[in-house]
């Protein structure tokens, strides 16, 4: 607190207040010595006209003075009295400016209540004397132009036009549709306190918009009855305020069923069921065998580290990895044979291309060479493009998440491991600490990524060194260090796809089990496979997830899961 001086016989005290022009604060200072004002202006604003106040003077560098506090100059003074009339004046007008809105806000609300009362007495009634609406969904409604048509769905965007005109644009999840109401329809109680995300019925007839507008499918629906279904919150709760383009990341995942409406989100849901679609229609057309291995096992396909143990009835079990080795025990009853399942891998991983959960696209086939394999990975990554984008409404989802896309062209370019060890030293493509990578060292996902997008094509990347790879890989015959392994490469993800020729010999089978130290008494099942009639054959794993994620250029494969799991997110 400031000071206290006696000023005569009388013992009548003045306030003393201290103002430091360098270390003083007007928002924390009290003017005392210790805490003083910045300004001389603050110590008349906080204590009058009557406060005494000394200003701390700093001597000059080589000189006899010494620092201390002295009253304030005459001129001083005088201009902290005339600052703080500007302030008094200033704040005078910033109240008179906050009661004259605050009025022009009362007014506002007693009129706005003043009309939603006039509204809760206006009462729509659908005109008998109309055909009767025909029930259809949105993407019906190019086809149902000029009838009479009756749609729901959610209020996805909204604009009101004056008080007899409002735009609502209507998602029903198949398609959007503007729709104008009019007059009274748009001067209801449910019209005048409609928000986003509300569920509403419309009826109505689809007329095709004349030249120079736009809206969905170039036509609008003109409202003659509506009903609201369902008010979502406004204010506070109102959506756009839960979650929007800005949000953080962790309220997005949090908010997920939410983001979900978002056309982006929903549009890439979409694609992705028809690149499923278009997965089973590709095996369905050359004959493959779609089947259903289980989730839950007791042994491991691509090692213990990445398992997810639970207890199942008392016997230690795991969330599969991969249902290769159940595929290859269905080639000698049913043929080439594929699945579309999903996966688990717990990997500690952060990266924009990890999940713990995601699609496995997995097939086997037998009685083939590494080559046919080969072939048709690349036949069949190129194939479920064309099917997907052979679909309209698909196409335009593609070209308009990822403007830019282009179909691979064939031949992929086919590269041996080694070769690529040779490019990254070529191209000073380096470890962290500076060092290059040689042969026998596994290729991490950053180096290989920069090689792929640096080379720009998809690459069918072959014959990795045997102790980088699984047990049940088959050598190449040519050179017994390596496998006939492949991964696919896209640019912009990397990795997509890992296959390879299996060991189709039994004392191979049985050595690489002892090489790995696995107990083969529970792959008995899988063994059995080169016991009781064996072949040359061979298969892949294709991630679902970072399918589309090349086709959409999309940063992380999280954006294409329903509700995405990874490391610390097992929620919504």
């Amino acid at each position: 607190m400031a000071d206290t001086l006696p000023v005569d016989s009388l013992s009548i005290t003045a306030v003393v207040a201290h103002v430091d022009e360098t270390k003083g604060s007007d928002e924390t200072g009290n003017g005392s010595v210790d805490i003083p004002y910045l300004s001389a202006a603050k110590a008349l604003q906080a204590h009058g006209d009557a406060v005494k106040i000394q200003v701390w003077k700093a001597a000059a560098p080589d000189s006899n003075e010494t620092s201390g506090y002295a009253p304030i100059s005459g001129a001083a003074l005088k201009k902290a009295v005339k600052k703080v009339a500007e302030l008094e004046k200033k704040a005078k007008k910033v109240a008179e400016q906050a009661a004259e809105l605050a009025a022009k806000e009362h007014a506002a609300a007693e009129e706005r209540e003043r009309v939603l009362d006039a509204a809760k007495l206006v009462v729509l009634k659908e005109d008998a004397s109309l055909p009767t609406a025909t029930k259809i969904k949105i993407r019906n409604s190019v086809e149902n132009r000029g009838k009479r048509v009756k749609i729901s769905g959610w209020v996805h965007r909204l604009r009101v036009q004056g008080k007899n005109m409002t735009f609502v644009i209507l998602r029903d999840g198949t398609g959007f549709l503007q729709c104008v109401l009019t007059d009274a329809l748009c001067q209801t109680y449910d019209a005048l306190t409609l928000t986003l995300e509300s569920t509403v019925t419309v009826c109505g007839v689809i007329n095709e918009l004349p030249a120079g507008k736009t809206a969905p499918d170039n036509h609008e629906l003109t409202v003659d009855y509506w009903e609201c279904v369902g008010k979502a919150p406004s204010g506070e709760e109102a959506i756009s305020n839960k979650v929007n383009e800005n949000s953080d990341p962790s309220v997005k995942l949090d908010l997920r069923h939410l983001v979900l409406r978002e056309e982006k989100a929903s549009g890439i849901l979409k694609v992705r069921s028809q690149v499923m679609k278009a997965f089973r229609d590709h095996f369905d057309h050359r004959g493959f065998v779609e089947v259903t291995p289980p989730a839950m096992v007791q042994t491991s396909v691509e090692g213990g580290s990445t398992l997810f143990e639970l207890n199942y009835y008392n016997e230690k079990a795991y969330l599969t990895q991969s249902s290769q080795l159940y595929l290859e025990t269905c080639l000698p009853s049913l043929g080439d044979v594929y699945c579309l399942a999903e996966s688990f891998r717990a990997e500690k991983s952060h990266t924009r291309r990890h999940l713990s959960e995601y699609t496995h696209c997995e097939a086997e086939m037998a009685f083939i060479s590494f080559d046919d394999l080969l072939e048709q990975l690349e036949e069949m990554i190129c194939d479920v493009i064309d099917r997907t984008l052979a679909h309209k409404p698909s196409a335009d989802l593609v070209y308009k998440l990822n403007p830019n896309f282009k179909k691979p062209e064939r031949p992929f370019m086919r590269m041996n491991y080694t070769d690529a060890i040779q490019y990254l030293k070529d191209n000073d493509i380096k470890k962290e600490d500076g060092t290059f990578y040689e042969v026998g060292e596994d290729i991490p996902e950053a180096p290989e990524r920069i090689m792929t997008d640096k080379i720009n094509r998809p690459i069918l990347l072959c014959r990795f060194p045997a102790e980088i790879k699984a047990f049940y890989m088959k050598r190449c015959p040519e050179n017994l260090a390596l496998t006939e392994s492949v991964d696919v490469l896209m640019p912009g993800v990397g990795e997509i796809v890992g296959g390879s020729m299996r060991i189709s010999d039994l004392d191979e089978l049985m050595a690489a089990y002892k090489r790995e130290g696995l107990d083969p008494s529970p792959y008995y099942w899988f063994t059995d496979q080169r016991k009781y009639g064996t072949c040359e054959h061979g298969g892949f794993g294709l991630g679902v997830e970072r399918y589309i994620a090349w086709m959409l250029n999309l940063y992380t494969v999280r954006e294409t899961c329903l509700y995405p799991r990874f490391t610390g997110r097992a929620f919504p």
